[in-house]
């Protein structure tokens, strides 16, 4: 067996994250309109009002364009009850008070005293107000306190968006962290034409919008053009072209795109989207894998309304898009008597008569189609509906808790009682095909393979769900099971551009020729999303593979890939994924600036300071990869992933003293840590504790049995104790599951002739020789061992 038994191995973190944080912008002041643009200039709103008064009242008191406003003492007078009692937040208080001079305050009183903080914008309106203020370098923050609407109380702003998941710990936010950040978080969604101008050397922004809350010419673009067009008709018929953009021009899809960015838990590709412009090649969408979802697909945390959209049987209508029942300012189009009119024409039978179909008696609540199939359910103080306008599904909240509509409206009554009413009413069981995905979406997150197969059915049926196919593709990169891949293989040419990202991402690490085609087809999709996906997959590969044309394709993938994640310089997570890309493409000292990068935008952003340490590790810079570990592990002590690397770098490095308490933490920890286990099992054998050596392999070669050298390590530790059949048992078994490992013939066939057993030895020897798995000349040399046994007279 090799003496080099410690090596670093990367943590296991995902490339690209998908940060869900609240929208927000900063303190400088918004940009003038000047009395007179150039031709493709923004006007403003206040231009688009000459000839269109009807809809500027409209837009001018809706949700969209108050998503943000100056916060004035008309505002507080009218909108908000002053704050009687302080809130308590991590033994500090604090309280929203009005000054002498009419200004406005949040006040903190801790042990260091009184602060005062201006409240200067408001943003939101429809469910909670949440108030900024500047601090330091040009960065407009979101206070502690905020407004619920509603409910007219006071209350605190992190607290309220917790998970309280039973398996992980979690706590508040401090609001000062960067989540709460307006001009790291917000893409455009509560203020027009943002720009961010953030400089990275000094860490500082000077963030200028042109107008607070989304204004016409966010949807219609600069109108500098349409206005002089229009001032030069003099009256006459107006031309096709009116030299702005138009959503009655666009098609269903192009509409519903240029809604999603704002309302789509998102990772933006670029900064550059345009109304019109498809989704796809400027944002990745979050997904069922995050557990802001229930395994059913109901809303847990905030996940904004594209994702489920996606799901909605609704859309498989080609002509139905966002506008069919909400207007451009954002609200309803069919409201009160005439709410049930959103599902016209597609139901109409059901719209002429809801009780039929509803058993809620006509104009009662329980008769909106809404109730039903939109029901509205709360997560920090937002109120939202869901939008997969699925039937309500209380079996789901029997097995997965849930929400269903049921409930939400009888909160007096329990599931049990909900899905009888439902089996009564409707003897064909749609519930069934919902337990069945959820099942098996449930299965994905707890990494159980068993069902495996029913996973692959769900990616490759042809009527697959898009997002659910998509959910399973990112949770099976966890498989060690090689029967994913011809399914994986065959979804890089699924039609949905995010299964086909998704698909790319998986091949990773996927090291053979199908995948190596697949990934350079892939630099040539029609979406961005898949061709810097295909970019970041293919970091790892020589280009010599390629044919030249590929190797241009990728190359035109790889500067997206790299102009997408400089396009956000405040971004750490896109200084990350770019370390991780310098990483696989073995550029360890770009890695490391990158990483030195996102360590400085986020001091204690765990993943960064465990990878660094592995860039570090590969420059032989091992000193400092030890700081990065250490930095880690006093971040989170007792944290797998950071005590496991640490544990393989004092390995590396002779400390083996030092390595096994690594390895004990980590494997404590994460008590099915394959890794742990089998480094530990060495040190145990070294220091001659061979009990202890076979017990922790064994735990390895249970936890990873993907990995034959935990299996063949197994068994030399038997083979050592005398425990020669239990050692042959182990080997039959390897070989059986590995046919290619050439090391366990090797010692099968050792075993048998230490035994007196030259005939099975020689029968194993044959079989390797006769295996076109393994290399030609591992077996030649299995060949000249059969043939020297049989030499000596066996048959």
């Amino acid at each position: 067996m090799s003496k080099k038994v410690f090596w670093i191995t990367a943590a296991v973190l995902v490339l690209t994250a998908l940060v869900a944080t609240l929208r927000l912008a900063q303190p400088a002041k918004p940009v003038d309109a000047p009395s007179t643009a150039p031709a493709t200039a923004f006007t403003g709103s206040s231009r688009c009002r000459e000839c269109h008064e009807q809809f500027y009242q409209l837009w001018s008191k809706s949700h969209h364009g108050l998503a943000m406003q100056p916060f004035t003492a008309e505002f507080a007078e009218k909108e908000i009850q002053p704050q009687k009692e302080d809130l308590v937040i991590r033994g500090v208080r604090y309280r929203a008070e009005k000054s002498g001079g009419g200004k406005w305050f949040v006040v903190e009183r801790g042990s260091k005293g009184e602060q005062r903080y201006p409240m200067v914008e408001v943003m939101g309106g429809k469910n909670v107000y949440y108030f900024l203020t500047p601090l330091d370098r040009g960065r407009l923050q979101v206070l502690p306190v905020a407004y619920d609407v509603r409910r007219k109380e006071w209350y605190d702003t992190t607290a309220s968006a917790m998970r309280h998941f039973q398996d992980v710990p979690n706590e508040a936010l401090d609001w000062r962290e960067w989540p709460l950040t307006f001009n790291t978080a917000c893409y455009n969604c509560h203020v027009s034409q943002l720009e961010n101008n953030y400089d990275l050397k000094t860490d500082t922004y000077h963030t200028r919008w042109f107008e607070p809350g989304i204004n016409c010419e966010t949807c219609h673009g600069p109108c500098g053009e349409h206005i002089t067009l229009c001032k030069q008709l003099g009256g006459k018929k107006p031309p096709h072209d009116l030299k702005l953009i138009r959503m009655t021009t666009m098609t269903p899809s192009q509409r519903t795109d240029t809604c999603a960015p704002c309302h789509a838990k998102m990772s933006p590709l670029t900064t550059s989207f345009q109304p019109g412009e498809r989704y796809f090649d400027h944002y990745d969408l979050g997904t069922l894998e995050d557990r802001d979802f229930y395994p059913d697909a109901r809303d847990l945390g905030e996940n904004y309304t594209f994702t489920l959209w996606r799901t909605s049987p609704c859309i498989k209508d080609p002509k139905f898009d966002c506008t069919h029942c909400h207007t451009s300012s954002g609200r309803n189009r069919f409201t009160g008597a005439n709410a049930n009119n959103a599902c016209l024409p597609c139901h109409k039978n059901h719209v002429a008569n809801p009780a039929a179909h509803s058993h809620h008696e006509a104009g009662s609540k329980g008769s909106e189609c809404v109730a039903c199939h939109m029901p509205t359910t709360e997560f920090a103080r937002m109120r939202r509906s869901d939008h997969s306008m699925r039937a309500p599904t209380p079996a789901a909240t029997l097995a997965f808790k849930s929400p269903n509509a049921c409930n939400l409206c009888h909160a007096d009554k329990d599931a049990a009682w909900a899905d009888s009413w439902v089996r009564k009413w409707y003897p064909r069981d749609y519930q069934a095909p919902v337990l069945r995905l959820a099942g098996i979406m449930d299965a994905a997150r707890k990494r159980d393979w068993s069902k495996l197969p029913e996973m692959l059915a769900c990616i490759a049926a042809p009527d697959r769900s898009e997002i659910h196919a998509a959910s399973l593709i990112r949770m099976l990169e966890n498989c060690p099971d090689e029967r994913k891949w011809p399914v994986i293989l065959k979804a890089t040419k699924d039609p949905s551009p995010l299964v086909r990202a998704r698909a790319v991402e998986a091949l990773t690490d996927n090291r053979t020729s199908e995948a190596l085609a697949a990934l350079a087809a892939a630099a040539r999709d029609d979406y961005r999303l898949v061709r810097i996906r295909s970019a970041a997959a293919l970091a790892g590969y020589l280009m010599d593979y390629l044919e030249p044309a590929d190797r241009e394709s990728v190359k035109k993938a790889t500067a997206e890939f790299e102009a997408s994640h400089r396009s956000r310089p405040d971004d750490a997570t896109a200084h990350y994924n770019l370390a991780n890309f310098y990483m696989a493409r073995r550029e360890y000292e770009q890695a490391v600036a990158s990483f030195d990068t996102a360590a400085r935008l986020q001091p204690e952003n765990f993943a960064v300071l465990v990878n660094a340490a592995l860039a570090h590790n590969a420059l032989g810079q091992n000193e400092k990869a030890e700081q990065c570990l250490r930095r880690a592990i006093q971040l989170d002590a007792t944290n797998a992933v950071a005590n496991l690397n640490l544990g393989l770098l004092m390995g590396e490095l002779g400390r083996t003293r030092d390595a096994e308490a690594a390895f004990r933490t980590a494997l404590k920890s994460d008590p099915r840590s394959a890794v742990a286990a089998y480094n530990l099992s060495v040190i145990a054998s070294q220091a001659g504790r061979l009990d202890e050596a076979a017990t922790l392999c064994r735990r390895a070669a249970e936890a990873a049995p993907q990995e034959p050298k935990y299996a063949y390590t197994l068994a030399f530790y038997q083979r050592q104790q005398g425990q020669t059949n239990d050692a042959v048992l182990t080997l039959r078994r390897l070989l059986g599951d590995r046919p290619a490992y050439p090391a366990a013939y090797a010692l099968l066939g050792e075993i048998y002739e230490q035994q007196r057993k030259p005939a099975e030895a020689a029968q194993v020897y044959r079989q390797a020789a006769d295996n076109p798995k393994l290399a030609e000349p591992d077996r030649a040399q299995f060949m000249q061992r059969a043939q020297a046994l049989t030499a000596g007279g066996i048959r």
